[in-house]
């Protein structure tokens, strides 16, 4: 017998496999004509729900998990924050999880959903596939990822519009009379630098600039990586005028190798950065970086999950897409005409 899952039923009734599931649990949110609709399809696709799962669900610890690649990166404090400030407002605990970068740890903490450790998860930016979070959710475990989107009903997301992200930088760069453009990505597999790759070279035909595969290098979003990567570029060419690092810390690793190569910024070289984070303001000159709503990314995640722990009165909201705000600073402002 074909292995029938509520999403199978959910696309046959033509409504929501929220809406299944609350026809399933006796809700009184669905209107009788809809509920008819749905135990008729049930019927003929003869849907066994998941009882295990069912009974899992039931019982509640009132906790959240939330698993992150690095907890010593900045970019992830806000994100956190936010999560923990809704979830105790709504009188949930939050546990935090480093997954130091590792997929196999990743996949550990997924295993505290099958052991009813916690209620829900929440993956901030995971390595794993679509498929591999998607299988989680057809079992009926609670999930949802921030800083991308995986396409799947079940599974709430917010992330920020990295592509315009990343085109906003770029006129801003453009603007001030950059033609030669570097780009730090982060990991080359991560969605953030997909997308934000992706934003940089719309950018730059936009602006007439042809894209240059050897002004791009990886620096795996850490500071450490942000100086190794701009060292490389620099030891390659010394034309470009500009670096767009992928976030902050690699943004702080170029001003350490700018450092001991005795490069002015910005006079000799414009640095932006991403995410904003404190420490772009205590370093001369200040960063201008790409403010994303971190806090708002996490906030608005752990709302929608708690939701569906419980009313799931925000059942058919489940794509949340924030924009970043450019916030210019002084390492991004000298106009190329003032000095070339």
């Amino acid at each position: 017998m074909k292995d029938i899952k509520i999403i199978d039923v959910a696309k046959r009734a033509n409504v929501s496999p929220a809406t299944v599931s609350r026809v399933l649990n006796g809700s009184k949110l669905v209107n009788a004509k809809t509920e008819q609709r749905v135990m008729q399809v049930i019927r003929e696709m003869e849907y066994i729900p998941n009882n295990m799962g069912k009974q899992l669900r039931s019982r509640k610890t009132m906790t959240l998990a939330v698993v992150v690649s690095d907890v010593l990166v900045s970019y992830y404090a806000e994100i956190i924050k936010g999560i923990e400030n809704m979830a105790n407002s709504l009188h949930y605990r939050v546990l935090i999880c480093d997954a130091q970068n590792q997929r196999a740890k990743e996949l550990e903490f997924l295993s505290f959903l099958v052991n009813h450790t916690v209620d829900a998860l929440i993956m901030v930016t995971p390595s794993l596939s679509d498929e591999e979070l998607s299988s989680y959710a057809e079992e009926g475990y609670r999930l949802a990822v921030i800083g991308r989107e995986v396409g799947h009903p079940l599974i709430p997301c917010s992330f920020t519009d990295n592509i315009t992200l990343a085109r906003d930088v770029i006129l801003h760069l453009t603007e001030q009379g950059h033609r030669k453009i570097a780009f730090l990505s982060g990991y080359s597999e991560a969605t953030d630098s997909i997308k934000r790759l992706e934003g940089f070279i719309q950018a730059l035909g936009e602006a007439g600039i042809p894209f240059e595969q050897g002004l791009v290098e990886n620096g795996d979003f850490s500071e450490d990586g942000g100086y190794e990567a701009f060292k490389r570029l620099r030891s390659q060419r010394e034309d470009f005028t500009a670096v767009f690092a992928a976030n902050d810390e690699m943004a702080l690793g170029v001003y350490k190798a700018c450092a001991e190569l005795r490069l002015s910024i910005p006079e000799q070289l414009a640095v932006v950065g991403v995410d904003n984070i404190r420490l772009t303001n205590y370093v001369v000159p200040r960063i201008s970086s790409m403010e994303q709503p971190l806090y708002m990314m996490g906030s608005v995640l752990a709302e929608k999950l708690i939701d569906q722990i419980n009313d799931n009165r925000l059942a058919d909201q489940r794509l949340f897409v924030l924009n970043a705000e450019l916030i210019v600073k002084e390492s991004s402002l000298w106009k190329i005409s003032d000095s070339y």
